[in-house]
């Protein structure tokens, strides 16, 4: 068993479920704890075992619930240095303590094996991930990134599920209510992948082997799930790819998927 599952995803909160049969972890709590546990016991998951959490980045919207959910469990965070040390006075104590991980060195949460690697993002040390649990079957979390990089495309190049960010539809943003320079920072390097952006790194990685392709981390001004699904949608029609198209929302966990 390899499954993932997203809780909730967007500017309000992100959080990712990922479980084997011996492991469940977390990547990201930017929830409450209330919320979090919600969203498991709908998908009727046990919300007492879980071993660990992993934060990519310091911003609220991933790392609100972490210390909260670390006490409460008496479980690790996993964190880069510079990561912990900007955000570690807001996630407070940790009765089991944090472990730093660097990027391109992979570590393992008992039999899942988490290999991170820099996003483009203004963020002091923001990460994505690749997760692996033996055979072939890769997980690829891909959020909170302002551009497609070489490291980018080289890494997702063989998931088999992909959770990939879709911000924001380029027109809505542009002709929305945010101020300029907000759609700057969403638009620039180290900010967020458009729809678009989205499609171009697909098109690069994609490969007979790709079953689940979640688009995560949607605007709620500047994206909607149907053209963010339609966009992606006509690319994948456009080459006769058959992999499952999921849209992750910010008020309702998908459901479990195999990855």
């Amino acid at each position: 068993m390899f499954q993932t599952a997203v809780l909730a995803s967007g500017s309000k909160g992100n959080a990712i479920l990922v479980r084997t049969k011996s492991a469940k972890i977390l990547i990201d709590v930017g929830l409450s704890g209330k919320q979090v546990f919600a969203a498991m016991e709908a998908l009727h998951l046990d919300t007492q075992r879980i071993d660990g959490i992993i934060l990519s980045h310091e911003h609220s919207d991933h790392l609100r619930g972490c210390g909260i959910l670390c006490r409460k469990l008496k479980i690790p965070l996993y964190a880069s240095y510079d990561t912990y040390c900007v955000a570690q006075h807001k996630i407070g104590k940790l009765p089991v303590g944090v472990q730093h991980f660097k990027h391109g060195c992979d570590f393992t949460i008992k039999d899942i094996v988490i290999h991170p690697f820099a996003s483009s993002h203004d963020a002091v040390d923001s990460s994505n991930f690749t997760l692996q649990n033996g055979g072939e079957k890769r997980l690829g979390v891909i959020t909170d990134t302002g551009f497609v990089t070489n490291l980018l495309e080289l890494k997702t190049r063989d998931c088999t599920t992909l959770i990939l960010e879709s911000n924001h539809d380029d027109d809505l943003l542009m002709n929305g209510p945010y101020p300029w320079h907000l759609k700057q920072r969403i638009r620039g390097r180290l900010g967020h992948l458009s729809n678009l952006q989205a499609v171009g790194l697909i098109s690069k990685v994609i490969h007979p082997q790709l079953k689940n392709l979640i688009l995560a981390h949607l605007s709620e001004v500047n994206n909607t799930p149907e053209v963010a699904a339609e966009t992606m949608r006509g690319f994948l029609d456009t080459i006769r790819h058959n992999a499952r198209l999921i849209i992750a929302g910010q008020y309702k966990p998908t459901e479990i998927i195999d990855i």
